[in-house]
């Protein structure tokens, strides 16, 4: 009998593919996978911690806007360092729903040994709506969705476009208990890359809650990779690159959900976007190393708060970030102080090595960091 949606197939969920196709993909992610790993052995344990942060920020702000939701950087990075002891001074209170994000983030990872239950999936979906309400809609939080018909529409009133509905809320509790099921128990000949492809696939065709279904199924797929490295902290943020290929991930989900039970197509596409996460965080452990490195340098230098407040975004930012490099206006609007002030301190930050002239802009001209 024809059917629209995956879920409809007469043997769902026993998913199928063609592991000759994806296997040099996955090969593929498995090295950068192991380059990342062995990257951040060089560093100790202090640096680790600023790489996962970095990691986590990203994660955090991404895994968000893939949903189209902006969070405030200042907000994430406050929440991250409040929740792995790091330093937030200048960083303001982050509201509930940020914490309650990164609280998500972290039990997933920190906590992947421990089994996926239905309350700690109430609990994750919870969190991140606090108030009980997504934008000014009041929602279901804590527990299943209602039943209503589930569907993924864009476009305006009228003129609706439907990319997905979801299974009929009549024997959902069967249906994620299955999942659950099979998550926690995944057969041990599976590999674990693939196995948190599926996560993710299945995750989010169940799509068990009124809202934050996309959020959840990427820390489940966290949670996956973490068991997978048997790593506590993850040094690379698939939603990041999730992000940066948003349209494909909807396009490939789309194309997936109205297929048959033969998933290669989006185990594919999957591992390369690991293999680009992977890779991208190579560079995210290099600059944490950079930054180490031009502090360690710059240890006996005097800098005030604001000075150092402005590097450190530079040194965040890398070599590549911040466009334009550092200038008087910049510097104004991230330390809140005058023009006058602004144009000596950053004089004095070219004199004392810590910034160097970009060379454009002329009298706005922009400072970059002297990284050697």
């Amino acid at each position: 009998m024809p059917h629209t949606w995956i879920w409809e197939s007469p043997d769902w969920p026993e998913f199928r593919w063609d592991a000759v196709r994806f296997a040099p993909g996955l090969s593929r992610a498995r090295l950068a996978q192991g380059k990342v790993l062995g990257a951040a052995r060089l560093l100790d344990a202090d640096l680790t911690l600023e790489a996962v942060a970095a990691i986590l920020v990203e994660d955090g702000l991404t895994t968000s806007a893939i949903e189209g939701e902006r969070l405030d950087l200042d907000a994430v990075r406050s929440s991250v360092a409040r929740h792995l002891g790091l330093p937030t001074a200048g960083l303001p209170v982050p509201p509930r729903a940020v914490d309650g994000l990164i609280d998500v983030l972290l039990d997933a990872t920190q906590r992947h040994d421990v089994p996926l239950s239905n309350e700690r999936l109430f609990g994750w979906q919870a969190a991140l709506f606090p108030t009980g309400y997504s934008g000014l809609h009041a929602i279901r939080v804590g527990t299943l969705r209602g039943d209503e018909p589930m569907q993924v529409v864009s476009g305006a009133i009228g003129r609706e476009q439907v990319h997905f509905i979801a299974p009929p809320r009549h024997g959902l509790e069967a249906q994620l208990d299955r999942f659950l099921a099979w998550f926690n128990a995944a057969p041990a000949d599976l590999d674990g890359l693939v196995r948190a492809g599926l996560a993710h696939i299945w995750f989010i065709t169940l799509h068990p809650f009124e809202d934050g279904n996309g959020r959840l199924a990427r820390a489940i797929t966290d949670m996956a990779l973490a068991q997978d490295e048997s790593q506590p902290m993850r040094l690379f943020s698939l939603s990041a690159q999730i992000q940066r290929e948003r349209a494909g991930y909807y396009a490939i989900l789309e194309r997936t959900q109205r297929g048959g039970l033969d998933v290669t197509e989006w185990l594919v596409w999957f591992l390369a976007q690991v293999e680009a996460a992977a890779t991208a965080a190579e560079q995210t452990v290099a600059k944490t190393l950079a930054k180490a490195r031009f502090w360690l340098r710059h240890q006996a230098t005097v800098l005030n708060e604001r000075q150092r407040k402005v590097l450190n975004r530079l040194l965040d930012a890398g070599p590549d970030g911040f466009a334009g490099g550092m200038n008087t206006r910049k510097y104004m609007g991230l330390t809140k102080t005058s023009r006058a002030t602004a144009y000596r301190e950053l004089a004095d930050l070219v004199e004392k090595g810590c910034l160097r002239p970009t060379g454009q802009g002329g009298r706005s001209s922009g400072y970059e960091i002297l990284w050697l």
